[in-house]
């Protein structure tokens, strides 16, 4: 009698293993939820480097516009 409990009890420890490693519908919905958040965080943050970038140089292109009309003012004076 002992031995059966523990052969059920091994068999039903089996065969709760074996269904944890199928992933169901809901599951695998998950997984793609996960990983297009993922992208998305991915693309923010890209963009918000790209932004970063472009704003950088312009200011650099500002300052350099507003010493070449110092320099101008300079040679009019």
């Amino acid at each position: 009698m002992k031995n059966q409990i523990v052969a059920l009890l091994t068999m039903g420890l089996l065969l709760g293993l074996a269904g944890c490693e199928k992933k169901g519908p809901a599951e695998q919905a998950g997984k793609q939820i996960d990983q297009a958040a993922e992208q998305a965080g991915d693309a923010m943050k890209e963009a918000a480097d790209d932004a970063a970038d472009a704003t950088k140089e312009a200011g650099q292109e500002i300052k350099e516009g507003a010493e070449q009309v110092q320099d101008d003012m300079k040679k009019d004076n």
